[in-house]
């Protein structure tokens, strides 16, 4: 018999171990299907809800954000870069000079929602962050992105040079805030399971399975 979960998956597309915890449930997905489906839905959450438009230098932030001397900060990204490498992801921090704000790409991840893609477009716009180095505040690469992910890119554009789900957005942000959810990512099953950070699969595996066979 099978058991269905759902996941609600709080993250910010500016987040590298948002991408190392997604990669890891993705797979851990793949190695319980026979047993376990899962609705995932990604809900929005801001790390830098307050940045400007034209972002941040990215060395600049981490060391304003959470201190430390360059070289401990060269060492978590190579971390970091390892840890993705062995989930099939390209963090290219040699390209990544700038932090930008996320609103307007939670905004169209909101949009799809509705649509089979939102899962594509998180991943196109993980790709167009990490891999690319892009700025995903600016529209043609949200566009783009939305396209890459099979959504309408007219539709895209027309949702970014207006302010729909916006307000859906800010009340989905604190919605999570005021349940207690101050870092991300965070991995919601059921509405009564946590899961914390980019866990390894394992991890990840073990606990849908006890939460599979608790009873309902």
């Amino acid at each position: 018999m099978i058991q269905s979960l759902k996941i609600d998956f709080v993250s910010d597309v500016a987040c590298p171990w948002c991408i190392i915890g997604l990669r890891g449930l993705q797979e851990a997905l793949n190695r319980v299907s026979d047993s376990i489906r899962a609705d995932v839905v990604f809900q929005p959450f801001e790390l830098n809800p307050d940045m400007p438009p034209e972002g941040q230098d990215a060395a600049e932030h981490v060391a304003q954000k959470f201190g430390g001397r360059s070289e401990q900060l060269e060492a978590g990204r190579a971390m970091l870069q390892s840890r993705a490498a062995a989930l099939d992801f390209e963090l290219n921090f040699s390209g990544y000079s700038r932090i930008y704000n996320t609103f307007n790409a939670h905004r169209l991840l909101y949009w799809a929602n509705s649509t089979d893609r939102q899962q594509l477009l998180k991943l196109a716009l993980f790709k167009a962050n990490f891999t690319d180095c892009a700025n995903i505040a600016d529209p043609e690469v949200l566009v783009a992105a939305a396209e890459n992910a099979g959504l309408d890119g007219a539709e895209a554009r027309e949702i970014l040079a207006t302010g729909r789900y916006g307000e859906e957005v800010r009340a989905a942000e604190q919605l999570w805030l005021s349940r207690g959810i101050t870092s991300v990512p965070s991995i919601i099953i059921n509405d009564k399971w946590l899961i914390s950070g980019g866990q390894p699969i394992e991890v990840f595996e073990q606990t849908l399975r006890r939460i599979a066979a608790e009873p309902v």
